[in-house]
């Protein structure tokens, strides 16, 4: 079965031990990621030495998948991060599984250095499904629906990365922030309390998504009921 391997090296705003919370415990990875069943005392990891090293791998038969952080000081309130994602999959479908994981990855890494940089110390609320966050209906599988959920928001068709927004989607709260993040198929919006993470999967065969990592302690099944609603309604 082929393999694939995901590793990147990013410089993070945060000394080693905020980057080790937030890659190492379930709290953590609810504000960038999502909650993990992540035991405090390492038990089950294939590597704990905090806080500068972090692995688990989980196998069965030919099948297994590893994820691996390495944490280095590098002064000034800063810290390295190597991060290295390797399995298997099935043969079928590959490339594109491939592609999937490597442009989430990049998302996902970004979103840890906005969390690092705005909120780290603050408690997070996931608010969505693990690991898919809330999905929208199954029309929105396609590669517009990013877009079309975009301009549903409100958003300029010229919207830029670091643009300022002001949206008000019905049904939900209003989103007053920056555009942390702006691809082709992942857009990031980074307000006062909140990161709103939104996924163009139809690029891959899923449906457009949303996740949200709140520090307000907004109650999470509340906001995923409404934010389903919406994507009900904007993508049906």
């Amino acid at each position: 079965m082929p393999e694939f391997d995901c590793s990147r090296a990013v410089t993070l705003p945060a000394p080693p031990e905020r980057v080790w919370d937030a890659v190492a415990s379930a709290e953590g990875n609810a504000g960038w990621l999502f909650p993990n069943p992540i035991e405090p005392d390492g038990v089950g990891a294939r590597a704990w030495d905090p806080p500068h090293h972090f692995a688990v791998r989980q196998a069965q038969g030919d099948w297994f998948n590893d994820l691996e952080f390495v944490i280095d000081d590098r002064g000034n309130g800063a810290s390295g991060l190597r991060y290295a994602h390797r399995g298997v999959f099935a043969p079928e479908g590959f490339e594109l599984q491939n592609e999937a994981i490597q442009q989430h990855t990049d998302f996902y890494l970004h979103t840890l250095g906005q969390y690092l940089e705005h909120f780290q110390g603050r408690p997070a609320t996931y608010v969505g499904d693990v690991p898919g966050g809330i999905q929208g209906p199954a029309g929105s599988a396609s590669t517009e629906g990013l877009s079309r959920l975009q301009r549903a928001l409100g958003l300029a068709n010229d919207a830029r990365q670091g643009d300022v927004v002001h949206l008000s989607p019905d049904g939900v709260e209003p989103i007053d922030g920056v555009i942390d993040y702006l691809a082709p198929n992942f857009m990031g919006i980074r307000t006062a309390d909140a990161l709103y993470r939104f996924f163009g999967r139809g690029a891959f065969g899923g449906p457009t998504a949303v996740a949200i990592h709140a520090f307000d302690g907004r109650d999470a099944g509340q906001a995923k009921r409404r934010w389903a609603g919406y994507l009900a309604s904007a993508l049906g």
